[in-house]
C-alpha cells in the first residue's frame, strides 16, 4: 500500500501506522520492536524510519488500511470513568463504554475520574493534538458546584492568571451563578486546560469542587446529550470550524 507522506516529503513510520487507525504511536513503536512491521519487504528493527508515498508498509504481513477520513464526536462522559484506553487497576474507562463499531478513537484532552460532561473524540491523533493546544484558541467552559463562601473579588482576580503550588495558570474567567448557604454554582472558562486546573484554582480560593461538568469546548457544546450518549459532528460543521486543518 502507498502511504501518505507529510508535506515535507515523508512521515515517521509510527505516525503513519497511527494515522491508519490501527493503534497509537507508542503501540506502533512496540510493534516495530517486536518485528511485526516491514517497509518494502524489510522488517524494521527501529522506529527511526521515515517513509514516503512510494513506500509500502505492512503490519503482520498485511498492508495498512486506507487512511480514514477525519471524524469528530461529542460524548457525554459520565462520572466514574477514566479517560484512558486501559487501567492497570481495572477501573472502567470511557473507551470500554463506546460502541465498538466506532473503531479506535482518541480523546481531545481528558476529563478526570469524577468529572463529567463534554468530551470530544476523534479518529485522528493529529487533530486531537491540534485542538488541545492553547494556541488553537478554543475555550473550555465548565459548570462547577462548590462548597464554600465565594469571594467575587477573588474570582475576578483569576482573569489575570494565578500560580498554585508553583504551577502558573493562565487567565480564568469565573462568575457566580447562584449561592445557597455554603453551596454555589459557578461558570468557569479557560483556554489551557492543564491537569485538574479548575479544581486546583478554585481550591486555592477555599472552594471545594464537588461536581464539575464541562459544557463546551470551543464551538462544540454538550447541549442535550444524555449521559453516555455519543454523537458525530457533521462533516460540514467540522469543515466550517477547521477548514484546511482537516488535512491532518
Amino acid at each position: 500500500m502507498t502511504v501518505l507522506a507529510d508535506s515535507a516529503g515523508g512521515a515517521r513510520i509510527a505516525k503513519v501506522i497511527a494515522r491508519a487507525g490501527l493503534c497509537s504511536r507508542r503501540e506502533a513503536e512496540r510493534w516495530i520492536a517486536e518485528g511485526r512491521v516491514a517497509v518494502n519487504g524489510r522488517v524494521l528493527a527501529s522506529p527511526a524510519v521515515t517513509v514516503g508515498e512510494a513506500d509500502v508498509v505492512t503490519v503482520d504481513g498485511r498492508p495498512l488500511p486506507d487512511r480514514p477520513k477525519v471524524r469528530l464526536w461529542r460524548y457525554h462522559k459520565p462520572p466514574g470513568l477514566l479517560t484512558t484506553h486501559s487501567d492497570p487497576a481495572g477501573r472502567p474507562t470511557v473507551f470500554e463504554r463506546l460502541p465498538p463499531e466506532l473503531g479506535r478513537l482518541i480523546s481531545v484532552g481528558r476529563l478526570d475520574l469524577t468529572s463529567e460532561g463534554l468530551l470530544l473524540l476523534t479518529n485522528a491523533g493529529a487533530l486531537a493534538r491540534h485542538l488541545e493546544l492553547p494556541s488553537t484558541g478554543w475555550t473550555r467552559r465548565y459548570r462547577a458546584r462548590v462548597y464554600g463562601i465565594v469571594d467575587e473579588a477573588g474570582l475576578a482576580a483569576l482573569a489575570h492568571g494565578i500560580a498554585v503550588d508553583g504551577i502558573r495558570y493562565g487567565a480564568v474567567q469565573a462568575r457566580i451563578d447562584s449561592q445557597r448557604g455554603d453551596n454555589a454554582w459557578l461558570t468557569v472558562s479557560l483556554g489551557e486546560g492543564k491537569n485538574r486546573e479548575v479544581r486546583r484554582v478554585l481550591e486555592h480560593l477555599g472552594l471545594r469542587v464537588n461536581r464539575l461538568i464541562r459544557v463546551g469546548y470551543g464551538p462544540f457544546q454538550l447541549g442535550g446529550l444524555a449521559r453516555g450518549e455519543v454523537k458525530e459532528v457533521p462533516a460540514r460543521v467540522l469543515r466550517d470550524q477547521l477548514g484546511g486543518k482537516l488535512a491532518f
